[in-house]
């Protein structure tokens, strides 16, 4: 009967704010509840724990109005969390993920080592102790700062070379992403005598079966952009993540993933608010693949938490009262490909960025392209602009990010959280041993 309740409630609030944008004459994204009826209560022999790197409240809400309606995760929230690092108001991805791995602070660039150089234990490697299989999903290098600091140690992010190793030496059953260029022949045939498949494009993903270890290198350096795939062989991130579950599924003893929507933070650093939302979308496609298998499965807990803000995206901008990222969803390439797409003389930029975005440029903004040391930014700024999406920096910013949870343990994380909790919780929540300790 309290479902019945609840449903009737979710369905009243969706048409009165449906009611009120007409009034207003705003046409406000609609409710998704889809997510609302979570397990709260039960065991968790899964954690499924997605990270879109770079996603604020600021995300969320324009990728709402990108989307037209609520987001999946919209009806997941359930708290915030702080995200400053030792050393910064600000932090950058490794110490956030340090953070978020560990239970303890560390510096800015240091991949789960404290700022002693001490090595610290991460919940993926308590996981393991339990029992448990453990995987890594990524657009990024699979190496990338947010990855690496689950399985490996070092004292900067930049020793990718380094890091690549330890993922096969901590024991990661499942290793999925872009960086072929850290995993030598001699560490990927060595990989295959541990018993690990390995795989180079979507086609072989697709096909993959019966394997209890998986590798897939889909890129030289990181994988494409969401904008950009479709021109690749490279899976999405909806479909490393059904692979990567499909391969964990088989240990009875439960499984802990990671899966990182990169590049929305990538989109950030690049001020591109259309490779943002498509990178977004993405994210939550894979998502949904993480909710189908938690609803079957009542054992998995998923959470979701962005390491930090990336650029400082707002929600309208200019001087203007208004928002209007309908524009976005017109772009079909990041500012990135679109200068691939310039001659020499940048003369056919106006031809180039009519052909990607739908906009006809103006004079001016077509002489700001055409002089700029970084031509794919000033596009993107175009853009944003024309969206109405406002940025504040190239950089991180320091404000509070978004918690979202379903499944059994969700309500563990309610409330205002500093990152250093959240590996803690989730080891309360798998009942394992966890400490926030050095190795």
């Amino acid at each position: 009967m309290r479902n019945v309740v609840k449903k009737k409630v979710i369905s009243i609030v969706a048409v009165s704010t449906l009611a009120l944008g007409t009034l207003i004459g705003v046409n406000l994204p609609s409710s998704n509840a889809e997510a609302h009826s979570d397990h709260n209560n039960g065991k968790v022999k899964n954690v499924i724990f997605m990270i879109p790197d770079g996603y604020s409240a600021s995300y969320a809400t324009n990728y709402r109005w990108f989307k037209g309606e609520e987001s999946i995760m919209d009806s997941m929230l359930v708290g915030m969390h702080r995200t400053y690092s030792a050393n910064s108001e600000v932090t950058d991805s490794a110490a956030a993920g340090t953070a978020m791995a560990t239970g303890i602070k560390t510096n800015n660039g240091m991949i789960s080592t404290s700022p002693k150089g001490k090595k610290l234990k991460t919940i993926l490697e308590a996981a393991e102790d339990a029992g448990k299989s453990s995987g890594l999903v990524a657009t990024s290098t699979i190496t990338h700062a947010t990855p690496a600091v689950f399985a490996s140690h070092v004292a900067s992010r930049a020793d990718e070379a380094d890091i690549a190793p330890q993922l096969l030496e901590n024991g990661v059953d499942v290793i999925l992403g872009g960086g072929k260029k850290y995993f030598p022949d001699t560490l990927i045939n060595k990989a295959k005598k541990s018993g690990y498949d390995y795989v180079s494009d979507r086609n072989d993903l697709l096909n993959i079966s019966k394997t209890d270890k998986l590798i897939g290198l889909f890129s030289e350096d990181g994988m494409a952009p969401e904008l950009d795939r479709d021109m690749t062989t490279q899976p999405s991130l909806a479909e490393m993540t059904e692979a990567a579950l499909n391969v964990l599924k088989k240990d009875k003893d439960g499984f802990f993933l990671m899966v990182e929507g990169s590049q929305i933070d990538w989109a950030g650093h690049d001020h591109d608010a259309a490779w943002a939302m498509k990178d977004s979308q993405a994210f939550e496609e894979a998502l949904e693949r993480a909710l189908d298998f938690a609803k079957k499965d009542k054992k998995t807990l998923i959470l979701i938490a962005g390491d930090h803000d990336t650029g400082g995206m707002s929600v309208g901008g200019y001087g203007e009262y208004d928002a209007k990222v309908e524009v976005l969803r017109n772009v079909t390439a990041t500012g990135d490909y679109m200068v691939g797409q310039l001659n020499a003389e940048r003369s056919n930029v106006k031809e180039v960025v009519k052909e990607f975005t739908g906009l006809d440029l103006t004079n001016e903004e077509i002489e700001k392209i055409q002089s700029a040391s970084n031509p794919d930014i000033a596009i993107n700024e175009i853009v944003s602009e024309r969206a109405l999406v406002g940025w504040t920096s190239t950089q991180h910013t320091g404000v509070d990010i978004p918690l979202y949870a379903f499944g059994p343990g969700s309500d563990l994380f309610r409330g205002l959280h500093d990152n250093t909790d959240l590996p803690v919780l989730l080891a309360q929540a798998m009942k394992i041993k966890f400490s926030k300790t050095q190795k």
